[in-house]
């Protein structure tokens, strides 16, 4: 319980200070780019266009792997979450056949051009997760404590560490950075932005989560999604459509830049016309519509994306690239942005970078992914892939039984 909520406040603000190092980074690429001519009118600027301007091609290439990687199975994890959480509103059809509908509306995303028409859409789906959030803490307060409920805890590294990992990709979730800078009409600002997003994000997981565990204990090991213990009730089912409202703006969100990349790829980024630039956006879609039928592991799948994908794209590169784009006197010298006040040396900056990197390194990548995939697999064994309906109550009642090698959520 208490590696938790460190580790949910140690990630918050790591995830926080990464997204300043972004925001430092685009504004240096735009500023150089800017003095030399260049202008960004119907162009938006994305993290594999700032590493190749600052830091060269391989960089770029680094950067656009990750990413887009990270990117595409963020989407995935999307569609499955629309998936689990339908299917506790209506379980009249499996989980499977829920995946191929929201696939279907997930991909009506494509006629939605930039993330200046997410403006009102962001705002709304922080209502959504507001509500859903204390929801859940009410909820299970008022519930209270189940028969015989019993708080081992992760007994095992791979479960600790699975569930760190979980933690690393919730707060993993800025790789679209860059892209919502370029949308705002002051970039700069992003991150007070973020830093204060981070601060507010903090008052919804910690209570709900602390909450959950205290009422439900151990049962939460093989129920990847909480609504299952829940009652079902009005205010449940008000959460649950809440959630799958906020799931499709998150899908356009991670899948937009995405779009971008493909649009890049085929020239079609500079076309006016918005029907056709829906068209050429949808070969984007199919896969992640595939993937998340192929591997419906809700849960197991956050936590290997976060070791193996978050670690590097939103954590290791950017202080990497951060400490090679300053790492000349000249460099420093002419930064558009200077370190913050409550860091002002670039030794300091420096030394902070070098610790993430490590850390998430060895704790993120190393520790993390060893436990996530080995969790991943297991998941595999028990449920196969293709799996029909994930977690789902058999009609005895209970939830299907992952054996004892499974519960490692």
């Amino acid at each position: 319980m208490l590696s938790g909520i460190l580790l949910q406040l140690f990630y918050g603000f790591l995830g926080s200070w990464t997204a300043y190092l972004i925001s430092v980074l685009y504004v240096e690429y735009r500023s150089r780019k800017e003095k030399e001519g260049v202008s960004f009118k119907n162009h938006v600027i994305q993290w594999f266009e700032v590493l190749d301007g600052l830091l060269g091609p391989y960089w770029k290439a680094a950067g656009l792997a990750f990413n887009c990687t990270f990117l595409l199975f963020g989407t995935v994890i999307q569609l499955i979450a629309c998936a689990s959480n339908i299917y506790y509103i209506n379980d009249r059809l499996d989980k499977r056949t829920w995946t191929y509908i929201f696939g279907a509306c997930c991909a009506t995303t494509v006629f939605i051009p930039s993330f200046h028409n997410y403006r009102i859409w962001s705002f709304l789906g922080l209502g959504m997760t507001t509500y859903t959030a204390w929801y859940l803490a009410i909820a299970a307060l008022i519930n209270g404590q189940v028969e015989g409920v019993t708080h081992t805890g992760p007994n095992k590294l791979v479960l600790y560490f699975t569930g760190a990992t979980n933690i690393l990709y919730t707060f993993g979730g800025h790789a679209v950075t860059v892209e919502i800078m370029h949308a705002m009409w002051k970039p700069a600002k992003f991150k007070y932005i973020y830093l204060l997003a981070t601060l507010y994000v903090f008052t919804l997981p910690l209570p709900s989560a602390s909450a959950m565990y205290w009422a439900y204990g151990d049962e939460l090991l093989a129920h990847a999604n909480a609504f299952s213990l829940l009652p079902k009730t009005a205010w449940r089912d008000a959460a649950v459509i809440l959630m799958l409202i906020h799931q499709f703006i998150t899908f356009g969100f991670a899948c937009t830049p995405l779009y971008f990349v493909w649009e890049k790829v085929i020239g079609m980024h500079d076309t006016k016309s918005v029907c056709l630039r829906a068209l050429a956006r949808l070969p984007i879609v199919v896969p992640i519509w595939f993937l998340a039928i192929i591997f419906p592991f809700f849960g197991p799948i956050n936590s290997a994306v976060g070791a193996l994908l978050v670690s590097f794209t939103v954590y290791i590169i950017p202080a990497l690239a951060h400490m090679l784009t300053y790492r000349s006197a000249s460099a420093r010298a002419n930064a558009a942005e200077k370190p913050p006040f409550f860091l002002p040396s670039w030794t300091g900056m420096f030394v902070l970078n070098a610790f993430i990197v490590v850390w998430v390194f060895v704790v993120g990548f190393g520790l993390g992914g060893w436990a996530s995939m080995v969790n991943f697999i297991r998941q595999i064994n028990t449920f196969g892939l293709f799996a029909k309906c994930y977690q789902c109550p058999k009609p005895g009642g209970a939830a299907v039984a992952p054996g004892p090698s499974a519960l490692h959520h």
